[in-house]
């Protein structure tokens, strides 16, 4: 007898089973899970906190060398805040194939820029000075577009052995930034390396550690956010919280095209920042690659040109409004690796959070209410959690290979250099500064020389990895 046709027949897929459905669920990749708004907004906050400091520093000290007043260096950083949220929302979301590489990636104005802008800026009269940097940041955004794809193509050349070390390199010399961050931020205030700003950045760093110890579940996994907010509470009876920018922060400040004079393109300016660009692509190509591995979806040729679009799209529109080279924010990545929350939508919210930030200078400016220790505090978290990716990543590389240990111990130490001798390049031409002095891309460079020497040139060796398809 026929069952009834109100009833499923037995192994209908009409209707899924409980088993099915679970399925269904944890088939997506974290990566493109969209979390609970109860989990998604904090997770989104933790980000901020992590990137502010980073995001408005750039705009502040160039500002202030330009001689701006506080109106035109809060329109700096507006500008800034605004540009890191549309290239943060374009690498998250993306054009499915065209651009953005749909990681948990945060883009903003990246402080490897600062010295040769500042160079720019005095070799320039008053009123040509941030003209003549706009105009090399947008050759440089087009000279990044039209070599970003070439980067995709070398990813055969960056094996586990060698992201392991570029990984390691960027938790390692970014350390000075938390350590700094710790003392006062300030160098030039009168309570720099302070006992009480050093015991609240240990306070900050023992709350994160004991709920990182006890806490459980998603509370656990915002231990960095309960840090920073226990921090700042903490700080408030001292004094330590300054809410001069808040009360002088104006509610709104959209920026306007070219608020600063019409770019002007100098041959020497030009040449200076696409060297800077090609390390600021050296390092977001490290940060993808390091993201890939943190959030299990490796970041493949086509996600690396993809994101480099993005890099240089943001850098050559940012100027337009007052923004300056744009790249990864490695801060971020330590972010996800600490709390293990992959889902590129939480970096969204994120971004969608610094373009409200941008718009609206008064709400920024509750966001840099948290104390410099305390971002100290949180800080040595952070990026120690990227240099231990690092050393997981290497940890399976084939270091009983001797070549294999050869190589990331030169490597490591030629990063190393410039934390450790900060004079050690001053002798040489100023582009080989550029290249040499920031700790990445020399190990990056060092590490994939010695990959090309050991494992491509005659025999090949452990450690090398298939040609990859580029878009």
């Amino acid at each position: 007898m026929a069952q009834p046709a109100t009833e499923p027949a037995k192994g209908s897929s009409s209707t899924p089973s409980p088993e099915h459905t679970e399925d269904a669920v944890t088939s997506v990749h974290p990566v493109d899970e969209k979390l609970h708004p109860s989990r998604l907004v904090p997770a989104a906050l933790q980000h901020i906190a992590a990137m502010y400091a980073g995001v408005v520093t750039p705009p502040l000290i160039i500002g202030q060398a330009c001689g701006l007043d506080i109106e035109g260096r809060t329109r700096l950083i507006a500008a800034s805040l605004l540009i890191a949220g549309v290239a943060t929302l374009l690498q998250t979301l993306g054009v499915k194939g065209f651009v953005g590489n749909r990681l948990p990636f945060v883009n903003a104005a990246s402080s490897a820029g600062i010295a040769p802008i500042l160079a720019i800026v005095e070799t320039n009269a008053k009123g040509s000075q941030l003209p003549a940097v706009y105009g090399a940041v947008m050759v440089a955004g087009v000279f990044c577009l039209a070599v970003g794809p070439f980067f995709g193509r070398l990813l055969r050349f960056f094996p586990p052995l060698v992201t392991g070390v570029v990984i390691t390199l960027i938790g390692v010399t970014l350390m000075p930034v938390p350590v700094g961050w710790a003392q006062g931020g300030d160098k030039t205030a009168a309570d720099f390396g302070s006992m009480r700003n050093l015991a609240l950045a240990a306070f900050t760093l023992a709350v994160i550690l004991v709920i990182q110890r006890f806490g459980k579940g998603f509370v656990k996994q915002v231990a960095l956010l309960f840090g920073l907010l226990i921090g700042t509470l903490a700080a408030i009876p001292f004094g330590m919280a300054d809410f001069g920018a808040l009360r002088s922060a104006p509610v709104a400040a959209l920026p306007t095209p070219f608020a600063f004079g019409a770019p002007e393109f100098q041959p020497a300016a030009i040449l200076s920042l696409c060297i800077v660009m090609l390390v600021l692509m050296t390092e977001s190509s490290a940060g993808m690659l390091a993201l890939g591995e943190i959030c299990d979806r490796r970041a493949d040729a086509r996600v690396i040109t993809r994101g480099l679009r993005t890099d240089g799209l943001a850098t050559l529109v940012g100027p337009v409004f007052g923004g300056f080279p744009t790249s990864a924010f490695a801060q971020n990545v330590g972010v996800v690796s600490l709390t293990r929350v992959r889902s590129r939508y939480v970096v969204a919210v994120a971004g969608a959070t610094l373009l409200v930030l941008g718009a609206f200078p008064v709400l920024g400016a509750v966001v840099s209410l948290v104390p410099m220790p305390v971002l100290g505090g949180a800080g040595i978290v952070l990026f120690g959690s990227i240099a231990v990716s690092g050393i997981r990543t290497l940890s399976e590389a084939g270091l009983d290979d001797s070549s294999n240990i050869i190589l990331v111990a030169v490597a490591l130490g030629a990063g190393i250099i410039p934390l450790a001798a900060p004079t050690f390049y001053a002798e040489f031409p100023a582009w080989a500064q550029t290249v040499l002095g920031s700790g990445i891309s020399a190990g990056a460079i060092v590490a994939v020389a010695l990959n090309l020497f050991f494992h491509h040139l005659g025999t090949r060796s452990r450690g090398t990895v298939p040609a990859l398809k580029s878009s």
